[in-house]
């Protein structure tokens, strides 16, 4: 993270409405220090929502591996055969 990433609380305290602006605009993180340390990392929403989406799909990937590695997995043509079978009614 570049130095002109991280601020003081004191600094989001006084330019509350600059850096929302700025982190719409440049969508890069902001992390928020007290007394010298980390305490919060500022976002704009759409990179939020992203980050939500690119999470979610990654644990359907590790749920999906898992399930690879467990052995619960149907070849296609089986499934196919059961979802023609049950759309004409047998």
């Amino acid at each position: 993270m570049r130095s002109s990433q991280v601020k003081p609380i004191s600094y989001l305290k006084a330019n509350a409405a600059e850096i929302l602006d700025r982190l719409a605009e440049e969508r890069e993180p902001l992390l928020i220090t007290q007394n010298g340390e980390a305490r919060a990392v500022m976002q704009d929403v759409a990179s939020y929502e992203a980050t939500q989406e690119t999470l979610a799909l990654l644990k359907i990937l590790a749920l999906g591996n898992r399930e690879v590695e467990e052995g619960k997995v149907k070849p296609v043509a089986d499934v196919v055969r059961r979802l023609r079978a049950n759309k004409s009614g047998g």
